[in-house]
């Protein structure tokens, strides 16, 4: 949703009909995750992907029809491998897709209520009906208790309720999927199939060191959807002027500022400064931190004069275990631009699982259970 945001956001202002298609389910190898959509406006203009080619010619035409009054659909993508030239899915997985319009006035202010907050950065999510015994389509959006009032309904109170809570759950967790219950809301049971679409801020990425490198990487990290922030104690190197891309530049003590500032488990922390009076504290303090990953630059020989200060600091091998360092995989990178895709890379695997090795060199699914 994000990467049409403004787009949509425009055409809701400007009272242009659209209808909206989102991935709400993946099996097996699929090129886009649940909660990827694709808008078809009135004009027939086309914002968004939700499978990266293979079958956005068929889902235009649903879109298309839903806008002229059809009624809001899930449709379903799903073929062999053998037969996907035939079809147009090629990877092989299959894809549900709930289609919707926004044409009426009510339905794009609605849904401009939810980008509003999408675009503030506040955590939101959407729930969906998409089939069984309720109205396929009917919409809930669910903020934080403490953030602000449920919107929409899905029925009845009871699927209410349970979907708040559940939808609330799952945003803490930044997760976003199907959930089942009973007509009003009962565990356990299968009669309404509920999607949850989650959209919490952006994930972090603190960089630290005012280096070349520390650019490239912030440049990288802004590409893949971090907000990202660059800290350096020195004046002259920590400046809005060298860093453009990055969201926010501190001039600050590393370790000061890591212990002044939020990580969460979705936090990626690089550590480019490579000096020890620098990298030592810092390190010290950020493994105490629950970071998805923690990338230490320098030299192996650096690395390891790096872990004997940091076990002398009192660090155990269990935390230490936690380091990437030296940082990146083991691309051939010269130049910081090429590192910083090596750091890319490596942050990516930590994420998924990856192997890191050539595609060409496994045998398998390419994309890897979500």
């Amino acid at each position: 949703m994000r990467d049409i945001l403004t787009d949509l956001r425009a055409r809701c202002a400007d009272g242009v009909p659209f209808a909206l298609a989102t991935v709400v389910a993946v099996h097996g190898s699929a090129p886009r995750d649940p909660g990827a959509v694709m808008a078809v406006d009135a004009a027939g203009t086309v914002l968004g992907s939700v499978s990266g080619g293979c079958v956005e010619g068929d889902v235009y035409e649903v879109a298309r029809e839903v806008l002229a009054g059809a009624g809001p659909r899930v449709v379903s993508y799903g073929i062999s491998d053998d037969e996907a030239f035939g079809t147009g899915l090629t990877c092989g997985g299959t894809i549900e897709i709930l289609v919707r319009a926004h044409a009426s006035e009510d339905e794009r202010a609605e849904l401009a209520a939810l980008l509003d907050l999408i675009a503030a950065d506040r955590p939101v999510a959407e729930a969906t009906v998409l089939s069984g015994e309720a109205e396929t389509g009917a919409r809930l959006v669910v903020r934080p208790a403490d953030a602000g009032p449920t919107t929409g309904t899905l029925g009845n109170e009871g699927l209410d309720a349970a979907v708040t809570d559940d939808a609330r759950g799952l945003l803490a967790q930044g997760l976003t999927g199907i959930q089942r219950y009973g007509a009003h809301g009962q565990r356990r049971m299968q009669e309404v199939a509920v999607f949850v679409r989650t959209y919490a801020p952006p994930p972090r990425m603190l960089v630290f060191g005012a280096i070349d490198h520390a650019a490239a990487t912030a440049r990288i990290g802004s590409f893949l959807g971090y907000r990202v922030t660059v800290c350096d104690a020195r004046p002259a190197f920590a400046t809005r002027e060298r860093f453009p891309t990055a969201d926010e530049v501190v001039r600050a003590w590393p370790h000061t500022y890591l212990g002044s500032t939020e990580v969460d488990a979705r936090t990626v922390i690089c550590v480019l400064t490579h000096d020890p009076k620098f990298d030592v504290p810092l390190l010290v303090a950020a493994l105490c931190t629950p970071a998805a990953y923690i990338g230490v630059m320098g030299s192996r020989r650096t690395h390891q004069d790096r872990l004997a200060r940091l076990r002398a600091a009192g660090v155990d091998e269990a935390h230490l275990a936690r380091l990437a360092s030296p940082v990146g995989l083991d691309l051939g990178a010269r130049t910081p631009e090429e590192t910083a895709v090596s750091i890319a890379a490596e942050i990516i695997q930590h994420r998924w699982g990856g192997t890191g090795r050539p595609l060409g060199d496994l045998t398998g699914a390419i994309h890897r259970d979500r």
